[in-house]
């Protein structure tokens, strides 16, 4: 197995244009550190804390290193809180993000997703279900449609639909020069949004615990209010709306789209850069085709079905099936029980790329909290509420903070005590606060080029994050604006 070196993440080669922009940026974090002087603990920063993540923006869209740009922000804001303790400060806050119990799930789950998807790759069983599929498929409509349901099918979390569907579409929409970028805007299109519109979810689990937890629910009501609130997310059915129009070919391919678009039917559908897995000529589908799609759909069925068992848990699925799917290679002999473990390893390997992004996505978010981002955005513009513009505007200043932090569960976790209480007052009916907010997590997930869901269809399909999240943005625009209009129509 080989991995190419993404050609974007390599270092640029310094010249005037590019240290001009080092020596400013060297300007700004010792601004930074003055700013930081002038404040003691505890207090807001009012502003300046939208800095560092303005800083990661700018850093990302000029040099195309997510990880750097994500590190060097949180390290602009721990500059900020404290410049003589830099050094100290940077190992705490590593080992906090470390130690949290989201980033450990995270790790084991991408980690054995990745080693499960190389697993079932390796022993043919993707290549299989492809050449399964590419017999019922006849245009490169059908096969953009079949990534659409496949995304939709696969409704129980993200994660699994980001790795897994792409992963399993690449050799069919290759064969008919569908972009690795499209196909990754296909896969990410329906795993938050779709998500998020199913009381059957993780998103829908975790959501409905902390509208319990923030007694916006009653004690075991929480996913009763969840399903009330269905309707009013607005996000998750405009983007199912308009990523079947694109797979329709209803929509034309827009900005970044267009190029990448234009590239593959020149022939090269992977773009330069992009992140793939070579098999190797050893990898072959299974001689009795029905046997072959068996051996991947089997393992898929059980890890959805073992997660749902143990209470929507994505980690105890995906080992079940990683157990699952070595008894049923052993007992086939399709594989060494070395080479399996082997393929396990490889895998894990794979993930550590999108795993380092959203870990950095974590550190920022870290500092975030310190310099107190939510609240002071949300604090900034509740004077500017009023009954009829409160859920365009908590949607749109949400989906902002989301964009910005890549966090789309633990940001509400701070938000939910204060924008709760000011609907209330403003007398906005609960499910309408709820649906503006589970719409702008899934919009800023969707959006942000370093969130864990874009990160990983990046991965699957065989690009860079930044290649997809630029492609991307004009479809997400879209979604995000007729979202901002529901809301400001029903209010």
């Amino acid at each position: 197995m080989t991995v190419k070196t993404p050609a974007l993440d390599a270092p640029q080669k310094p010249n005037a244009k590019s240290m001009s922009v080092i020596l400013a940026i060297a300007g700004i974090i010792g601004t930074f550190a003055m700013i930081g002087n002038t404040h003691e603990a505890g207090t807001p920063y009012g502003w300046y804390s939208l800095l560092p993540t303005l800083f990661v923006l700018a850093v990302a869209l000029l040099t195309h290193r997510t990880v750097e740009a994500l590190f060097s922000g949180a390290i602009v804001g721990l500059i900020m809180i404290d410049p003589q303790q830099i050094v100290g400060n940077v190992v705490d806050m590593s080992m906090t993000v470390m130690m949290d119990e989201t980033i450990a799930w995270l790790i084991l789950v991408c980690g054995l997703m990745g080693g499960l998807i190389t697993m079932l790759e390796k022993g043919g069983s993707i290549l299989s279900f492809s050449e399964a599929l590419v017999t019922k498929v006849k245009s490169k409509r059908q096969s953009m449609v079949l990534t659409f349901v496949l995304g939709i099918l696969v409704f129980i979390d993200d994660y699994l639909n980001a790795i897994a569907i792409s992963s399993s579409m690449k050799r069919i929409t290759d064969s008919y020069k569908i972009s690795r970028e499209k196909l990754a805007y296909l896969v990410d299109s329906t795993a938050a949004p779709v998500c998020i519109l199913l009381p059957i979810s993780t998103w829908a689990i975790f959501f409905s615990s902390l509208l319990e937890d923030n007694d916006i629910a009653e004690a075991g009501k929480g996913i009763g209010a969840y399903i009330e609130a269905i309707p009013y997310m607005a996000y998750g059915w405009v983007t199912l709306l308009v990523v079947f129009l694109v797979a329709t070919g209803k929509i034309p391919d827009l900005g970044a789209m267009k190029a990448a678009e234009k590239r593959a039917q020149n022939g090269q559908v992977q773009p330069d850069g992009g992140v793939d897995i070579a098999m190797g000529e050893d990898v072959k589908a299974h001689s009795n085709s029905t046997v072959g799609v068996l051996n991947f759909a089997l393992p898929m069925i059980v890890l959805v079905a073992a997660s749902w068992y143990f209470d929507i848990d994505l980690l105890a699925g995906v080992f079940v099936a990683m157990i699952f799917t070595m008894f049923l290679y052993g007992v086939q002999r399709l594989m060494p029980v070395n080479t399996m473990f082997e393929a396990v390893y490889d895998g894990i390997k794979i993930m550590m790329l999108p795993l380092a992004t959203v870990i950095a996505g974590f550190m920022l978010k870290n500092v975030n909290d310190q310099l107190g981002l939510t609240t002071y955005v949300i604090e900034t513009v509740s004077p500017y509420l009023s009954a009829q513009m409160f859920p365009a505007i908590i949607f749109l200043v949400m989906a902002a903070l989301v964009f910005a932090t890549a966090s789309s569960w633990g940001l509400f976790a701070v938000a939910m005590p204060i924008v709760f209480p000011l609907g209330a007052h403003l007398g906005v009916p609960v499910s309408i606060t709820i649906g503006a907010l589970l719409s702008a997590s899934a919009a800023g997930s969707h959006s942000c080029f370093f969130s864990d869901s874009t990160v990983l269809s990046a991965q699957g399909s065989g690009c860079t994050a930044m290649q997809h999240a630029l492609t991307q943005i004009p479809y997400a625009l879209i979604g995000i604006v007729a979202t901002a209009v529901f809301f400001l129509v029903i209010a």
